[in-house]
C-alpha cells in the first residue's frame, strides 16, 4: 500500500498556480503508482470557491488508479455538503467514526472543529477502543501541533486563534501508525510519536504566502515504512540576498545572473540587495543598479528590498584611503580586511549622516 499525503492547497481559481499544484500531485500519484492520495484539509481557500471549482475537480478526481480521501479544514469546513459528487475516486471523511477502508488499511478522518484542551483530548481518546489491530490505522487531522519551535506564521495567515491544538502525547498508546496532518504551511516535518508511529506535516504543496519559501514537498510512504519527503515542481518563493562587496572583483550583476540561471523554473525570487556599492568603480549609481537588477530578473521577482548604499565618496576619502593602505602594509588577511573595512565604513557613514 503506497500513500501520497498533502494538505493546504487553498484553491482559489481554475488553472492558476494552485490548481497546477493539484494537477502535479495527481501526476505524481500516477508516476509513483500510489494506492491513496490523502488531502488533510484546506483544499479550498474559502467555501466560496467550491461551486466554481467542483465541476473541474470531477474530471481530475476520476479515472485514476488510486483513491482520493479529503477531510475539511478550517478554511473549508462547510464546503462538503452531504450528497455532493466530487468524482468517482473521491471519499470525503466528515465523521470521525466512519473510517475508509482499503485492503489492509483503515483511514480515520478528524475534520476541523472549534475545539481544544480537554475536549480535544477526549475526542482523540474515544478512538482507543475502535483502533483494533486487524488493519493499519491512519488518522487524517487538520489543526495545530503545539510546539515551542513553531512560529505563528508557520500556519499561514491564521491570526492569533488556536486551531484544534494537539500535543504528540495525545496520541501515545493509541494504535495509530500514521497521523497525517494539515494546517502547517511552511515546511515538511515528521515526528516519531512512538517507535514506528509517525506524525507528519507535509507543508503546503505550493507557496500560499511569501513566508513559505523553498521548493515545496509532499509526503509519500509505503505502509510499514517511515514517511519520505517528495520534491514538487510547483510555484514557490526563494529568498535571495545579493550582498554588494566593493572588494569582490566580480560584477554584482554577474553574480545575480549566475544565480538566476540555476533557479528552479517555478521559483519566484524574494530579493534583498544589501552591502556597499562602489558606484564610480562599476560605472553606475544606485538608481541605475536597481533598474538593471529589475531588468535582469524580470518576471522572476515577487518581492524586493534594497538596503545597499553607494560609498564612492567615502571610498575616495583621504582618511579611508589611508586606512586601507595601513591594512595592506600590515598584511591583514582578506576576510579580516573586509570585516574591519565594513566597521569603518559604518562609522564614517554614521558621523556624516
Amino acid at each position: 500500500m503506497r500513500i501520497l499525503h498533502t494538505a493546504d492547497l487553498h484553491l482559489k481559481g481554475y488553472e492558476d498556480e494552485r490548481w497546477e499544484a493539484l494537477e502535479e500531485l495527481i501526476e505524481v500519484g500516477r508516476k509513483e503508482k500510489i494506492n491513496l492520495l490523502v488531502i488533510s484539509g484546506d483544499l479550498f481557500d474559502t467555501e466560496v470557491e467550491v461551486e466554481k471549482l467542483r465541476p473541474h475537480l470531477r474530471s481530475i478526481f476520476s479515472d485514476n488508479d488510486f483513491k482520493i480521501l479529503i477531510i475539511p479544514g478550517n478554511h473549508d469546513k462547510g464546503a462538503y455538503t452531504k450528497g455532493m459528487y466530487w468524482g468517482e475516486d473521491v471519499t470525503v471523511l466528515t465523521h470521525l467514526y466512519e473510517p475508509f477502508e482499503l485492503e489492509t488499511v483503515r483511514v480515520w478522518g478528524m475534520p476541523f472543529e472549534n475545539i481544544e484542551g480537554r475536549e480535544m483530548v477526549q475526542k482523540i481518546r474515544t478512538l482507543e477502543d475502535r483502533l483494533i489491530p486487524d488493519k493499519t490505522n491512519i488518522l487524517l487531522y487538520h489543526g495545530e501541533l503545539v510546539a515551542s519551535y513553531f512560529a505563528r506564521e508557520d500556519f499561514g495567515e491564521e491570526g492569533e486563534g488556536r486551531y484544534m491544538p494537539v500535543k504528540l502525547s495525545y496520541f501515545e498508546g493509541l494504535n495509530l501508525q500514521y497521523i497525517l496532518g494539515g494546517h502547517f504551511h511552511s515546511r515538511y516535518n515528521v515526528w516519531e510519536v512512538e517507535k514506528g508511529k509517525y506524525f507528519v506535516y507535509p507543508g503546503s504543496p505550493v507557496s500560499i504566502t511569501k513566508k513559505e519559501t523553498g521548493q515545496r514537498k509532499a509526503n509519500i510512504f509505503e505502509i510499514g515504512e517511515p514517511p519520505q519527503e517528495y520534491l514538487l515542481d510547483t510555484l514557490h518563493f526563494e529568498e535571495v540576498t545579493l550582498k554588494l562587496d566593493p572588494f569582490d572583483p566580480r560584477h554584482p550583476l554577474d553574480i545575480l545572473e549566475n544565480y538566476l540561471k540555476n533557479l528552479h523554473p517555478k521559483a519566484q525570487v524574494l530579493l534583498t540587495v544589501s552591502g556597499y556599492l562602489h558606484g564610480e568603480k562599476l560605472g553606475m549609481g544606485e538608481e541605475e543598479l536597481v533598474e538593471k537588477v529589475r531588468k535582469l530578473a524580470s518576471g522572476k521577482i515577487a518581492g524586493e528590498n534594497y538596503q545597499f548604499r553607494d560609498i564612492s565618496r567615502i571610498w575616495e576619502d583621504d582618511l579611508f584611503k589611508k586606512f586601507l593602505e595601513t591594512l595592506e602594509k600590515e598584511g591583514v588577511e582578506e576576510e579580516e580586511k573586509k570585516h574591519l573595512s565594513d566597521l569603518v565604513l559604518q562609522a564614517i557613514m554614521e558621523v556624516r549622516r
